[in-house]
């Protein structure tokens, strides 16, 4: 047992060093000498975030924070019908109310995303043992964790576990109407 704590001891210790030889965020200073943090496509420094996130969507999706399980998000996540569900960071597309299902964990649950291309995955250590953390791949926001081999009834077998806070819902109905309006836009 002492030889398993001390391996992943040493195995967290060694993450943590390359972490800090290979930062997953790179940064530089602007012209006023404020610090700007590089991430996917879009570039603000902390206090530009504080403004356009809640504090806690700036807890979750800049700090990798966890909203509490069984929230009230998540109870209105469960009565959302047809939609799509974009980042609060910067309205990238993320999940479709086609991939969701009900995993009764307490968090939002898809079995895919409905736009791969703005999801990206990292290994995170945060509770000591490997996760599968979920990115926005444009801003770089913490979304939540993947998880596979659960035996849900999905096509994937995976459960996006996200937190809700960091979503924004747009019904169906609203982006039909919008996709119409900007098609007759263009006659």
């Amino acid at each position: 047992m002492k030889s398993i704590t001390l391996f992943t001891t040493i195995s967290v210790m060694s993450l943590a060093f390359l972490q800090a030889l290979f930062p997953l965020e790179s940064s530089e200073l602007s012209e006023s000498g404020q610090k700007n943090v590089k991430t996917g496509s879009i570039e603000r420094t902390k206090e530009e975030w504080r403004k356009i996130l809640s504090p806690e969507q700036y807890r979750i999706l800049r700090e990798a924070g966890t909203e509490r399980p069984n929230g009230k998000v998540y109870l209105e996540f469960k009565k959302q019908g047809a939609g799509t569900y974009y980042c609060a960071g910067c309205n990238a597309e993320l999940f479709s109310s086609r991939e969701k299902f009900d995993s009764r964990c307490g968090w939002p649950s898809f079995y895919d995303p409905s736009n791969a291309k703005n999801v990206k995955t990292s290994v995170d250590y945060h509770l000591g043992y490997a996760r599968t953390e979920v990115l926005c791949s444009v801003c770089n926001g913490h979304l939540g964790h993947v998880f596979t081999g659960e035996g849900f009834n999905t096509p994937t077998d995976k459960r996006y576990c996200i937190n809700g806070t960091v979503l924004k819902f747009v019904p169906l109905s609203k982006v039909v109407s919008k996709k119409e309006k900007n098609q007759e836009g263009e006659k």
